[in-house]
């Protein structure tokens, strides 16, 4: 038994020491860190001057930046839909920086453009034509396409910037329709992409038929006038001499 007792006695003082290490290492790695008290310096106040100085310092660079960044234009750009070649809208908001209406995108078809009128032309060497005028569409645009019934296999085409075209003579009644192309497709017909040629004078056309109209009644009355005159100068003519024969008889 003393062999085995001495084995014990000594393996308790080789494991006692391991073990007490191993718990203070693990308590100092629970315990919580020492806390320092932080400990804030206040710098004495400035005179008026400093103060002013840095109110002036902010605002220079506030004013600077200010003026670094542009202005954002609200208004819209200056684009007639229905004038004729005139600068694309997304050029105009790229030089001035102003806003453009909506339009669909290039991938899809676009909308129908909306004829304004179909015109006579009444000067030139086209005198006799008439005249489409149309209004593009909010959409990307690449080209219109014009068709007349009765001509449906002679499409006239028009670029992208173009709003009025030359359809040649018409009769009245004749249907025109006009459609918008791009790389997606083109526009289908509509009630206000589409109109009957309906033949109206122009008011030169009509005060120069007034004015014929006229003169032609007053050559009348004057005709009249003198004719009536005539008459009577004659009937009171033919009355005198009865009156002078009768007495010369008596």
């Amino acid at each position: 038994m003393d062999p085995l007792l001495r084995n014990l006695t000594a393996l308790l003082l080789f494991v006692l020491p391991l073990l007490n290490t191993h718990l203070s290492t693990h308590a100092a790695t629970i315990s919580p860190p020492p806390t320092r008290r932080r400990i804030i310096h206040l710098a004495p106040m400035g005179s008026d001057d400093d103060y002013e100085d840095y109110e002036e310092e902010i605002f220079t660079k506030v004013l600077s930046s200010s003026m670094k960044t542009p202005l954002l234009h609200s208004e819209l750009c200056n684009h007639d839909p229905c004038k004729e070649n005139q600068e694309p809208c997304n050029v105009l908001k790229a030089q001035t920086g102003c806003l453009c209406p909506g339009r669909s995108e290039i991938d899809k078809p676009p909308h129908a453009p909306r004829i304004q009128a179909l015109m006579p032309v009444t000067e030139g060497d086209n005198t006799g034509d008439i005249e489409v005028r149309w209004c593009a569409p909010s959409s990307v645009v690449s080209a219109y396409r014009v068709s007349v019934e009765g001509r449906e296999g002679n499409l006239l085409e028009f670029g992208d910037s173009s709003r009025l075209g030359l359809v040649g003579p018409l009769e009245v009644g004749t249907k025109v329709c006009v459609q918008a192309v791009n790389s997606a497709g083109q526009s289908s017909p509509s009630e206000f992409s589409c109109m009957r040629y309906t033949h109206s004078e122009s008011s030169d056309h009509k005060l120069l038929t007034w004015i014929i109209v006229g003169g032609v009644a007053l050559v009348l009355l004057l005709v009249a006038a003198v004719v009536t005159i005539c008459k009577c100068r004659k009937t009171m003519w033919h009355s005198h001499e009865e009156l002078g024969n009768l007495s010369y008889s008596k």
